[in-house]
């Protein structure tokens, strides 16, 4: 195993294979890889305005409310009341919208059970090493 310290451009490079990998493999519910951020992220974080919705995805105001409502028209994201301004609206992820996200979550997990079966018992264990330093590297990313 390499004692050389990890640079930011190699994580870099592993991740991006690794997220084209999750987009790749992540196709139950038939929604595009922004709307299935979307509910997750709602299902993360609870519900949220469409101003920060659009703000967080990255795209302008308008096009998070069509996307918003082809989600709610399909059940998996609601409108609600903000109990702290009446006059806003809210936007949260329903149950179906959580079966969808689910329904990825396995998929992915079942591609990914049958990519590890395929590497070595040591890359096994590295991969499972790594799990907890990722995680508390990506906390530290999404913190800031």
């Amino acid at each position: 195993m390499s004692t050389t310290p990890a640079s930011g451009h190699d994580l870099s490079l592993a991740l991006e294979k690794v997220v084209r990998l999750v987009r790749e493999v992540s196709t139950a519910g038939d929604v595009s890889p922004t709307a299935a951020a979307v509910l997750a992220g709602l299902a993360r974080t609870g519900p949220q305005r469409v101003t920060e919705l659009a703000r967080v995805a990255g795209v302008s105001q308008p096009a998070m409310t069509q996307l918003v409502n082809r989600l709610t028209r399909q059940g998996m994201l609601a409108r609600v009341a903000d109990d702290a301004d009446r006059r806003a609206v809210l936007v949260e992820v329903t149950d179906a919208g959580r079966e969808v996200l689910a329904a990825r979550r396995r998929q992915r997990a079942g591609v990914l059970d049958g990519a590890l079966a395929r590497v070595s018992a040591e890359d096994r264990a590295a991969i499972a090493a790594a799990l907890p330093a990722l995680d508390r590297l990506a906390e530290v990313v999404l913190e800031s």
